[in-house]
C-alpha cells in the first residue's frame, strides 16, 4: 500500500532531476526508481502520472517515459472579459443564481499545504479507511456476472435492501434509491420538494453543503436553532408559520457541526409539527455509522417512526469507508418517490454499477462489522485526545460540549472572537481549521471553529496541533456555552 506523502515526495525528487536529462531523453526506468529509493511500483506510477499531469514528462507505453519539451509561449490570448457580462447577467424573472458560492464545502475539502495538520476534514484518513477491504470487495464486484452492465436506475435490488433494513421501521426496497453519495442525494431531494423561490428550513448552525445546494437552487435558507437537544420545536412551528415553508432539513443523530443529538421527547414533536405544516423532513443521516463506542444504542431513523411519509431519508456510506465510495440512499414513501427517481434520473441516470456491486460486496463481508468496531473506539480515543489537549494548552478553544458521534469538535471563541482571524492565525501555525461563519445562514450569535479529528493520521497529531495553535495564536477570549438546553 503506497503512501500518498511518498507519492509527492518522489515526484518532487524526479522534478528537481529532470534537468539532467535532455530534452526527449529517457528517463530512468520504473524498475530503477523503485530499486533507487525503495518505494513501491505504485507509488513510481503515481509519481510519474504527477509530472505527466503538469507536462513535464510524457509516458510512451512500451518504451519508457521521456522528458517533455518545454512549453512555449502561447500566442495572445483572446478576450475573455466579455464573459463577465455574460456570467452576471440576470435574465427577466431569474429566481435561480447562476453564480454558486461553494466557500464553505470548499473549506472542509481542501487538502492542507504539506506539513500542515489538517483538522478541517470532515473524511476518514487513509489510516481508518477499509482499504483493503474495499481492495477485495472491488475486485470481487468486477468478476460478478453482469458486473459491466447498466442497472436499474433504482439501483440494484440486494443493495436497496440492505439500505431499507438499515433505516429500519416501514420502509422497503421498494421505497430505496441508490444514490451517489450523501451530496447528491441532499441535492435531488431539494430540487424535489423545493421549488426555485420556496423557504427552506435549516438547523443552526448547520452543514455547509447544505446551504450552498439550496442557495444554488434558489432556495431562501431559513434557520431554526439547535441546543444541546437537537432544533427547539417551538421555533420550528414558528418558522413554519412565518415562512409558510414546505421542507425542513435536519442531522437528528449527531448532528454537524455540534454534535447535537434529537431527544427522544422531541423527535414526536418534530414529525408532529412538519406533518401539521404539510411539509417534509428531509432526514440527513450522515453519521449513524460514525457513532463513537461509548454512544450507547441509537435512537431508530425518524423515518421508521414515520407512518405519514413526512419523512425523506438520506443515508450514505461514504463518510464511514472512503470519500471516493460515493454510494448512498434517498428512502421515502408515497407519490414523492416518483419525483425524487425522475430527478435523478434526469441528473445522472444512474449511480456506475461495478460501484454499487462493490458496496454490496463490502458491507456483506466479515470485514464490515470490524471496521465499524475500529472506527467507533478510534473516533471515541481521538475526541477524548483533542478534547483533553484543549483543556491543558488551549482551555480557549474547549468544545462547547463532548459528542458520542461524528468526527468534529464544535468550539466556541470568546466575545468579540473573529473565526476568520483564528483560522487565518492558525494556518500560520501550521494547522487547518474550518471557521464557524459558513454553517450559519444568517448572522451567528457568536464565532465558532470547528475542529475534525478523524482526518489526521493519528492521536499524536492532534495533540501536536494544538500545541502548534497555542505557540502560535495571540490569547484568544471565551465565553463558553453550559450543557443544559442552552442554545448554539
Amino acid at each position: 500500500m503506497y503512501e500518498r506523502s511518498s507519492v509527492a515526495e518522489l515526484a518532487e525528487s524526479l522534478r528537481s532531476e529532470l534537468d539532467r536529462y535532455p530534452v526527449g531523453g529517457k528517463l530512468p526506468s520504473s524498475r530503477a526508481l523503485v530499486e533507487r529509493y525503495r518505494v513501491s511500483p505504485v507509488t513510481v506510477s503515481r509519481a510519474l502520472a504527477s509530472l505527466a499531469a503538469e507536462g513535464l514528462v510524457v509516458t510512451r507505453p512500451g518504451a519508457g517515459v521521456f522528458r517533455s519539451p518545454p512549453r512555449t509561449e502561447a500566442g495572445a490570448s483572446g478576450d475573455t472579459s466579455w464573459q463577465e457580462v455574460s456570467l452576471s447577467a440576470e435574465g427577466t424573472g431569474e429566481v435561480v443564481p447562476r453564480s454558486v458560492d461553494a466557500s464553505g464545502v470548499m473549506v472542509c475539502l481542501t487538502t492542507p499545504p504539506p506539513g500542515v495538520i489538517g483538522l478541517n476534514s470532515g473524511y476518514l484518513h487513509a489510516s481508518l479507511q477499509p482499504e483493503r477491504a474495499m481492495a477485495a470487495a472491488l475486485a470481487r464486484a468486477g468478476r460478478r456476472p453482469g458486473a459491466w452492465g447498466r442497472p436499474p436506475v433504482e439501483g440494484l435490488p440486494e443493495l436497496r435492501d440492505w439500505f431499507a433494513r438499515e433505516i429500519g421501521g416501514a420502509v422497503g426496497a421498494a421505497d430505496v434509491l441508490v444514490t451517489a453519495g450523501g451530496q447528491s442525494a441532499l441535492t435531488t431531494a431539494l430540487r424535489a420538494l423545493a421549488p426555485p423561490g420556496a423557504p427552506v428550513l435549516v438547523e443552526s448552525p448547520t452543514y455547509p453543503g447544505l446551504l450552498a445546494i439550496a442557495r444554488a437552487s434558489g432556495c431562501r435558507p431559513v434557520p431554526v436553532p439547535v441546543d444541546t437537544d437537537g432544533v427547539r420545536p417551538e421555533l420550528l412551528a414558528a418558522a413554519f408559520e412565518a415562512t409558510g415553508a414546505r421542507v425542513f432539513v435536519c442531522q437528528p443523530l449527531f448532528q454537524n457541526p455540534t454534535g447535537a443529538v434529537l431527544s427522544a421527547g422531541r423527535r414526536p414533536e418534530v414529525l408532529r409539527i412538519a406533518r401539521a405544516a404539510g411539509a417534509f423532513v428531509i432526514e440527513d443521516d450522515y453519521a449513524r455509522a460514525l457513532a463513537h463506542e461509548d454512544a450507547g444504542p441509537p435512537p431508530p431513523t425518524l423515518a421508521a417512526e414515520d407512518a405519514d411519509g413526512v419523512v425523506v431519508h438520506v443515508r450514505s456510506l461514504t463518510k464511514v469507508t472512503s470519500p471516493s465510495l460515493r454510494v448512498g440512499a434517498l428512502a421515502a414513501r408515497g407519490p414523492v418517490l416518483d419525483r425524487l427517481r425522475a430527478i435523478q434520473v434526469v441528473d445522472s441516470f444512474f449511480v456506475p454499477r461495478p460501484l454499487q456491486e462493490a458496496a454490496l460486496e463490502l458491507v456483506g463481508a466479515p470485514a464490515w462489522p470490524r471496521h465499524l468496531r475500529s472506527v467507533a473506539a478510534e473516533l471515541r480515543h481521538r475526541r477524548d485526545v483533542l478534547a483533553g489537549a484543549l483543556r491543558r494548552e488551549l482551555p480557549a478553544l474547549e468544545p462547547v460540549r463532548l459528542p458520542t458521534g461524528g468526527y468534529q469538535l464544535w468550539t466556541r471563541l470568546g466575545d468579540g472572537g473573529d473565526d476568520a482571524a483564528f483560522v487565518a492565525e492558525a494556518l500560520r501555525a501550521g494547522v487547518a481549521v474550518a471557521p464557524g461563519r459558513p454553517f450559519f445562514c444568517a448572522e451567528p450569535p457568536a464565532a465558532y471553529v470547528r475542529l475534525g479529528f478523524a482526518g489526521v493520521s493519528g492521536p499524536g497529531e492532534l495533540v501536536e496541533a494544538v500545541r502548534r495553535m497555542r505557540g502560535g495564536l495571540s490569547a484568544v477570549p471565551v465565553n463558553p456555552v453550559e450543557a443544559g438546553g442552552e442554545a448554539f
